[in-house]
């Protein structure tokens, strides 16, 4: 079977944020190296509004149809080196250990490699692969383009990351091959980029791939002028096609280099252009939200879930749109769409039914068949949505989807400081998807009589298979229906389940495992680390919220310099690269997090000196907006900003998000104005297009309307109100009916709220109140004893609460509810008046869901 060719749609903050796919697009089934080849058809929102001349694509054809116009000597030879890098390149390699197996083909006779470049000196797991290659290779950096300037040489750029499919077959077939190894060692300076450490590199040079063909993906290949800007640029190319393509770019820059210069000068101002943020600002509606999610309820796969035709991917941004909808107004179109395509996929393959978690998309529409890759990002947004899901519907079987996807991480992904690995490979024993793939004699050798005929049927495995042979595991039918053909409860069939699958995953752990990047990133950690806070406490797990915490203490302490300079890579206990605006926003958002379900201040202050130091270093004073990457030395075409979501929230969503959360949480007012400046920064983007913005559109709607769930702010977070079904509270208090619950209510020292029954008639008491329409009937409260004092500003006694009070309130079903079922968490209004001992705020009524069912 031939895969996919592209690494398209991949993590971070990359070119995949900057696209917006069209429906219909489907995937190509060969390689095909042209340089404007790509797997998917993708349109950069300001694509239709820049065109290069013609004569800037014609010039790419002419290079690569061009006949080959020599060969390259054969054989790697390296570019002189000083003896000083030799020594350090040597003292690299010895420190690597014993325990090291260089990844080449090219080795001594006593296992050594026989070649070794400065990658080797790198913190990235993808740099390091390729620290062997005959090709010398550089790392991004202004020792290779002053060496390009200084002896007038192009610069050939690869970009990649550790577990892409087709960045290995590329290496294999070509950076490992000795002829095409010499002839970039001898006309060009090489220079190797892993994409997610530097995606703000990534995004600019993928643009142009875009500009030129309208389509992109990684393995990203690029030839570019010594001032870095691009001349013609592609994607994957077998051997025979990239040498032809080296060896006609390398004549036209002997020949017409001004020609070249021109070309590279068009593309560039286009990249320019197409990055560029400073456009008219707009007002924006105050239900925008709302109408993309209706529009992305619309659009969806009916049968399947999700978006377009194949490769299918989560599209997570888009699914937190719908769900946060759902939560927000009950929007039922928003909730069907969001909760078949999680449904669909957890019972697909690209959920690993087996070890639990997601590969990265699915290649076909049924969510069948993965791209095998498993990617932290991936777990961690979507424990959130399957979370959410439960508190939407009390089904356990999203519960149960979330905490594996979490339970794969804490086992798989974790490092032994307790921070979390980038990803897993597709790739193991030289094939795809091995590690993944099952017999019927393997499951039979693996599980008793009885359990392995049980998960043959309920995973529906053939003697056939369903992928080369082999099978996939997944579910042919609802986990009901399941339940159903077998005569069991759901509940008792989920529990056969967590036998077989832990049983599987012990007879799989002895298998050759996928390569593990084991690199941690600061943003990645920063999502993993607001699912485990979130997921944790929504679900009751406090082992997800012990590893967020462990998580965050070892980001801030390890992961920092000395002046609280933040990196964005952790490796082998050595912190470095410079962070990027989205390892601020990300990580400061998981503060929040967990300040969120600890009420510890230290996280919210933590989160408070992240978004500062964010809006220090990354802010347009003129543009407007937040660049990605702080400036450097080396020359690149544009400093680009991270806007439209892709596989996870862009930069300036993040950002927004965590501005909006401390604008909900500190009584500091900068906050709020710094959102609403990002805001304006991008409207005009966010106005044309707002599905490309859904992360952004849930931020905005935390800024103007606060959270959803059980805890809300009000006065600036000098309120903070936890909701609960049944705690000790209300079991001590002796509340009547089926359900109890409690609505806490703690306040900071020199802030009070009125008392239910205020001494005053125009002051507005707190009042807790139930919503109708969703199948709950709630109680009378019981308030607690008010405090009557008489405070500085007034000249009567009031009736006020201050510190920490309890309302509790009982719970049933409202028997004349329109719908046949409650829903399962209780929606409550809380009316209150917030005042210091100076003044007092406007009354603020907080919307809080609580979840009734146990997770």
């Amino acid at each position: 079977m031939v895969r996919a060719v592209n690494e398209y749609g991949g993590s971070g903050s990359g070119y995949s944020e900057k696209i917006r796919w069209d429906k219909g697009s489907g995937a190509e089934s060969r390689p095909r190296g042209r340089f404007n080849q790509s797997v998917t058809p993708m349109r950069s929102t300001a694509y239709s509004q820049w065109r290069l001349a013609p004569a800037t694509l014609a010039l790419g054809v002419s290079v690569l149809l061009s006949p080959t116009l020599g060969r390259a000597e054969e054989g790697a030879e390296a570019s002189s080196r000083s003896p000083e890098l030799e020594q350090r390149l040597s003292a690299a390699l010895a420190a690597k250990g014993p325990s090291y197996r260089p990844r080449t083909e090219h080795l001594l006779e006593d296992g050594r490699p026989r070649f070794t470049n400065r990658l080797i000196l790198e913190d990235s797991p993808y740099l390091i692969q390729h620290a062997h290659n005959p090709v010398d290779w550089y790392p991004w950096g202004p020792e290779a383009f002053d060496r390009a300037r200084r002896e007038g040489k192009l610069v050939f750029l690869s970009i990649g990351y550790s577990t892409c499919y087709w960045c290995h077959v590329m290496e294999r077939e070509s950076f490992e091959d000795l002829e095409i190894a010499g002839f970039l060692n001898r006309d060009f300076v090489a220079v190797k980029i892993d994409r997610e450490v530097r995606p703000d590199l990534d995004q600019v040079y993928m643009t142009a791939v875009q500009l030129l063909g309208g389509q992109g993906g990684w393995p990203m290949t690029s030839i570019l002028t010594p001032e870095a800007e691009t001349i013609i640029a592609g994607t994957y190319f077998p051997p025979q096609e990239l040498r032809r393509l080296l060896e006609g770019v390398e004549a036209l820059w002997q020949e017409e280099p001004e020609e070249l210069r021109a070309q590279a000068r068009r593309v560039a101002a286009a990249v320019t252009w197409t990055l560029e943020t400073a456009r008219r600002a707009t007002e924006l509606a105050e239900d925008l939200a709302e109408g993309a999610a209706a529009r992305l309820a619309a659009d969806y796969d009916e049968l399947q879930g999700g978006y377009g035709a194949a490769p299918k991917f989560p599209r997570e941004p888009q699914l937190q749109l719908l769900l946060d909808q759902a939560l927000r107004s009950g929007d039922a179109a928003s909730e069907t769409a969001a909760l078949l395509t999680l449904r669909s996929m957890a019972q697909g393959g690209i959920h690993d039914q087996v070890g639990g978690g997601f590969h990265r998309y699915a290649i076909d529409n049924d969510w069948l068949v993965p791209h095998f890759e498993k990617m932290l990002y991936n777990q961690a947004q979507l424990a959130r949505a399957y979370a959410v899901a439960w508190r939407l519907t009390g089904d356990p079987g999203f519960a149960r989807v979330a905490r594996r996807a979490l339970d794969f991480v804490l086992r798989d992904l974790s490092s032994p400081e307790g921070a979390f690995y980038s990803a897993t490979d597709a790739e193991s024993e030289g094939e795809e998807g091995r590690f993944f793939l099952w017999t019927t004699a393997e499951i039979r050798a693996a599980l008793p009589g009885d359990a392995a005929e049980l998960a043959i049927r309920l995973f529906g495995v053939t003697e056939a298979g369903n992928f080369e042979g082999r099978n996939i595991l997944h579910f042919p039918r609802s986990p009901e229906e399941l339940a159903r053909a077998e005569g069991l409860a759901l509940g008792e069939l989920f529990q056969r389940l967590d036998s077989i699958t832990a049983r599987l995953e012990s007879a799989r752990s002895v298998r050759p495992k996928p390569h593990r990047d084991e690199k941690v990133l600061t943003g990645w950690n920063g999502l993993m680390i607001t699912a485990l806070a979130e997921v944790g406490d929504t679900l009751g797990e406090p082992r997800y919220l012990a590893a967020a915490e462990r998580a965050a203490e070892l980001l801030w302490t390890r992961a920092r310099d000395a002046d609280g300079t933040l990196q964005r890579v952790y490796l082998e206990g050595r912190a470095s690269v410079p962070a990027l605006q989205e390892d601020y926003a990300f990580l400061g958002e998981g503060m929040i997090a967990l300040y969120d379900v600890t009420g510890d201040a230290r996280w919210l202050e933590r989160a408070q000196g992240l978004a500062d130091a964010m809006w220090t270093r990354f802010a347009d004073p003129k543009g407007g907006g937040l660049y990605m990457a702080e400036p450097d030395d080396t020359p690149q075409m544009a400093r680009p900003k991270d806007l439209a979501d892709g596989p996870m929230p862009s930069g300036h969503s993040a950002a927004l998000s965590l501005f909006s959360g401390l604008a909900r949480r500190t009584e500091e007012p900068v906050y709020a104005e710094r959102a609403r400046t990002l805001v304006a920064a991008i409207s005009g983007q966010v106005a044309r297009a707002p599905e490309d913005f859904p992360s952004l559109l849930v931020a905005l709607d935390r800024l103007r309307l606060g959270e959803t769930g059980p805890r809300q702010y009000a006065a600036q977070g000098a309120v903070r109100v936890h909701a609960r079904t049944r705690p000790a509270e209300a079991e001590k208090a002796s509340l009547p009916a089926r359900g109890r619950l409690i609505v806490e209510i703690d306040m900071r020292p020199g802030w009070h709220i009125n008392a239910h029954r205020p001494l005053e008639d125009d002051l507005i008491g707190t009042i807790l109140t139930g919503v109708e329409g969703r199948g709950w009937r709630l109680g009378d409260a019981i308030y607690p004893q008010p405090e009557v004092l008489r405070l500085g500003f007034t000249r009567e006694p009031l009736a006020l609460y201050q510190g920490k009070v309890r309302i509790g309130a009982s719970y049933d079903p409202d028997p004349r509810a329109a719908v046949a079922e409650p829903t399962p968490s209780i929606p409550l209004k809380l009316r209150l008046q917030a005042c210091s001992d100076r003044f007092c705020l406007a009354p603020e009524t907080l919307a809080l869901e609580v979840p009734t069912a146990a997770p």
